[in-house]
């Protein structure tokens, strides 16, 4: 049974112009069009129910499908992103996923809603769902959760190079032990970082110790400093990493409910740069994000290849991250 990929290579288009010949032939030239329509009867191909359920309203509309929202992160992303599809006139319809069950879910109802496309930070990138949808020709592009060659536009952060630059900041200020709060186990994202952390430190550091987490939350950070004030004084790291900025305001708070002090004592960097970090307690230290850019760019991307799909080109942007220092890592170690 030949798929909308099979038509669009014999008939030298992408796929979301085949898409646009079956749902909105308005969008394509004529000369396309007819070329389009020759090679779908020359394969018989027939579009899936789901496909052909993908049809513009009246204005036209994006899916933005977003993993979680207690993080204050995907929150200012989505913001960005709904404010860029309003300056560009298209609404935005907003789903979360929170699981893959959940997930798979609410991207058919996206598909019934007849959005025009799809932004998604999925909650699983490898599923198969994802796959399904492109497959019929609905573009899709992904927002910091995505890792290898799609064929789709993405848009991300280099964690690795954000977690060199909290290293070599920390060691700057004579740091050397040093730990890095944060499991792996639940995103590659924090891998990412702990790796760009642990290469830029290794060399000079006495010690690397790393805390593991079970998410990236307020409470995890909490649980860390636990394990950081049952050390013995000597073992204590004099400089922590985060994973995020949640993790690191759970930590500072928890250090100074026991005594010890930020920076005096510990200095703390965090991940994000969220717009609070600053009004912590104690001011944070944050490797910042450009999380408005990444909802801006995710929507330009989208609407380039709902416009102009013969002549648009899968874009695939890292985004590079910038050190925010402020007073809980700012003064040199001298102890």
């Amino acid at each position: 049974m030949a798929t909308i990929r099979d038509v669009a290579k014999r008939a030298g288009v992408s796929a979301g112009t085949v898409s646009n010949v079956l749902n909105r032939p308005s969008y394509v030239g004529a000369e396309t069009r007819r070329r389009v329509l020759e090679v779908i009867a020359e394969l018989e191909f027939e579009p899936s129910k789901s496909a052909q359920q993908f049809r513009p309203g009246r204005e036209r509309t994006l899916g933005l499908a977003v993993a979680e929202m207690h993080s204050p992160f995907f929150v200012d992303v989505a913001l960005a992103a709904d404010a860029e599809a309003k300056r560009l006139g298209m609404g935005v319809v907003l789903v979360l996923a929170e699981d893959s069950r959940r997930e798979e879910h609410n991207l058919d109802l996206l598909v019934q809603q007849r959005v025009h496309g799809i932004i998604i930070t999925p909650v699983d990138e490898v599923n198969p769902r994802l796959e399904q949808l492109t497959e019929q020709g609905i573009p899709i592009v992904y927002v910091d959760r995505i890792s290898g060659n799609r064929p789709c536009c993405w848009v991300t952060t280099d964690d690795a190079t954000g977690g060199r630059l909290a290293g070599e900041h920390l060691l700057e200020r004579g740091h050397r032990r040093l730990a890095f709060v944060g499991g792996g186990g639940f995103s590659p994202h924090v891998e990412r970082r702990f790796t760009g952390f642990r290469d830029a430190v290794d060399r000079k550091a006495e010690s690397v110790r790393r805390i593991e987490t079970d998410d990236w939350r307020f409470d995890d950070g909490v649980a860390a400093a636990r394990t950081i004030v049952d050390l013995p004084i000597d073992e204590r790291p004099t400089a922590v990493m985060c994973a995020n900025d949640l993790v690191a305001v759970g930590l500072v708070q928890a250090l100074w409910s026991s005594g010890i002090r930020v920076p005096d004592d510990i200095a703390i960097v965090g991940f994000d740069d969220l717009e609070w970090a600053r009004a912590s307690m104690v001011p944070l230290s944050s490797v910042h994000q450009k999380r408005h850019e990444l909802g801006q760019l995710a929507v330009q991307m989208l609407v380039d290849e709902i416009t102009n799909p013969d002549e648009h080109v899968h874009r695939h942007v890292i985004l590079q991250p910038e050190l925010a220092v402020r007073a809980s890592s700012a003064a040199p170690f001298s102890h």
